[in-house]
């Protein structure tokens, strides 16, 4: 067989200048055979792509998604709710949860190493209308996270200067902007910083509270499990008594806890700039489990130690470090400055949140615009090989952060983060039903997952527990608005706006362009194989020295 000459012709040759380019060959495929090729052109950005992204930056910006603001400031409400064993038990589940949904989608990102990643992936194992549906609620998610962030930031830095927020959310936004239209390898080196960064203010504040729970801060006091003890390990939720209030408490911080590991599974979006992808992606998604397991599990364990579920602070602010459990058992036990630089870091990481966010939706739309469900202008390409016209469709969304600057800036911010965080549990929902779409379609082809680039422990059970959580998770998301007493419209809306948002999206492109299921034979999974094994990746050499001890990006 020979590839169509037209399609290399349209190939750049590589620039001797330009060293983050990887040109990735295209292996053949015979379009008679499988029709399903016959749009094969859109492979190019395998060799189009500037691979910019190296192991240890994908390593890290895998570690750093599952540090957030959420954990820095989040985790004082989530104390306050559930109480020091209830935000434990949470933490521990969703991460766990989280774990499935990484596992399945590094496995696809893996054979199938294409930018936008499940939103290109339903497009062949799945439906196009769901390959539309979840792309443009993944651009429109991503979307309304930025000015969420941007305000964040504004709203931290208030703790030193009470400039007008509008100012830093126009300097802060416009370097968003112009930090995502230069070289990939630019933003692998930003979120290599900030994860550094987040770590060591994560490492920081554990070894303080090991000292504050020893005694050996500047009190002297020993508090052990005091605060397990007395108010207990549950809090009583909307002062509902008995084992039903504590469990509504712990079930309130679950939702929470989901927000909060939101974008961990986003290592596969870059997925055709990232330099050998099918060895790294499938890499960093292994040492999530442990990245959860000692950068929150762990911590949110010390934060139960520290600070009582009872205490005021946790709720009296709403913006700065004041609200984060940390700064409260630094300012308990007498530790100056800390509030300061846990305010310093979790500036960085709204900011990085946000240059996440970004990367997810101008890559989502690109990718959508390859497939033919974005206007093809989004897929036009600087010098750096970035998607800037869709860096700064995106980029437009910044201007709602301006709302917040009115009397009813609070109310505006919180309905921003709740539409994001249900966006994230519809994500994550669709990312298992691609998964299991295409698992079965391996065992209706008869494709042993051996033949994979990488199979997925723990397949397909894990792919179903977390299908089965997150619905679940998503439909109970609200449940606090039927409770008595407590109905609140925005809330409900909210909560639930992305549920019939996706599904209009998807039987209203369903029905307009009359897409079909893609049948389990037909998935051209085969074809996906031949082009792994027509081009091979070199895995990287082994650590020599000192290199053997790193295990946050070696």
């Amino acid at each position: 067989m020979q590839p169509d000459a037209e399609k290399q012709a349209v190939r750049p040759r590589p620039r001797e200048d330009d060293i983050d380019v990887v040109q990735t060959p295209i292996a053949p495929v015979d379009q008679d055979e499988d029709p399903k090729f016959k749009e094969h052109a859109a492979f190019a950005e395998l060799s189009q792509s500037k691979r910019g992204l190296k192991q240890r930056h994908i390593q890290m910006i895998a570690l750093a998604g599952t540090i957030g603001t959420g954990l820095f400031l989040a985790t004082g409400q989530a104390l306050s709710r559930g109480g020091p064993l209830g935000i434990l038990l949470s933490y521990s589940i969703v991460g766990l949860l989280m774990c499935c949904v990484v596992i399945s989608v590094a496995e696809l990102s893996a054979l199938v190493p294409l930018s936008g990643g499940i939103i290109r992936h339903a497009e062949w194992f799945v439906d196009p209308a769901l390959s539309f549906a979840q792309g443009w609620n993944s651009v429109y998610s991503n979307s309304i996270l930025l000015p969420a962030e941007m305000v964040a930031c504004a709203v931290i830095i208030d703790y030193w200067s009470h400039i007008n927020h509008a100012v830093w959310i126009t300097s802060l936004g416009g370097l968003l902007i112009l930090s995502n239209m230069l070289l990939i390898s630019i933003y692998g080196e930003m979120e290599f910083v900030f994860a550094i960064l987040k770590i060591i203010l994560i490492v920081g504040v554990n070894i303080m509270s090991i000292c504050i729970t020893a005694g050996a801060g500047p009190s002297g006091e020993a508090i052990g499990f005091r605060f397990w003890h007395t108010p207990g390990p549950f809090v009583q939720y909307f002062q509902i008594e008995g084992a039903w209030g504590r469990f509504l408490g712990f079930w309130r911080v679950m939702v929470s806890a989901a927000f909060a590991f939101s974008n961990v599974e986003n290592i596969s979006v870059p997925a055709a700039e990232t330099q050998n992808p099918r060895y790294n992606i499938p890499k960093a998604a292994k040492r999530v489990f442990w990245r959860i397991a000692i950068f929150y599990v762990i911590t949110i364990f010390f934060v139960g130690l520290i600070v009582s579920s009872s205490d005021k602070a946790l709720t009296a602010h709403s913006g700065d470090a004041g609200a984060s459990p940390f700064a409260i058992a630094a300012k308990n036990a007498g530790i100056k400055y800390v509030p300061s630089i846990i305010n310093a870091v979790v500036v960085t990481s709204a900011w990085s949140a946000g240059n996440s966010a970004m990367l997810v939706a101008t890559r989502t739309l690109y990718g959508l615009a390859l497939e033919g469900h974005a206007p093809k202008i989004l897929t036009r390409t600087n010098r750096f090989g970035i998607p800037w016209l869709a860096v700064a469709t995106v980029g437009s969304a910044m201007a709602l952060g301006y709302m917040t600057l009115s009397s009813a800036a609070s109310v505006v911010f919180d309905w921003l983060q709740n539409l994001v965080s249900a966006g994230s549990f519809v994500h994550w929902i669709n990312i298992e039903i691609v998964y299991l779409r295409f698992f079965y379609g391996c065992k209706k082809q008869n494709i042993s997952r051996d033949e994979l680039p990488w199979k997925g422990p723990f397949q397909p059970y894990a792919a179903w527990i977390g299908l089965l959580s997150f619905s679940l998770l998503l439909l109970t998301g609200g449940f606090s608005v039927f409770i008595k007493g407590h109905w609140s419209p925005q809330s409900f809306v909210s909560s639930y706006f992305n549920i019939p948002l996706i599904f209009l999206l998807y039987f209203g492109y369903k029905f307009g362009k009359k897409t079909k299921l893609v049948s389990l034979d037909e998935m051209p999974i085969r074809g996906f194989i031949d082009i792994a094994n027509a081009n091979p990746e070199d895995p990287p050499p082994p650590a020599k020295g000192w290199r053997r001890l790193n295990i946050l990006w070696g």
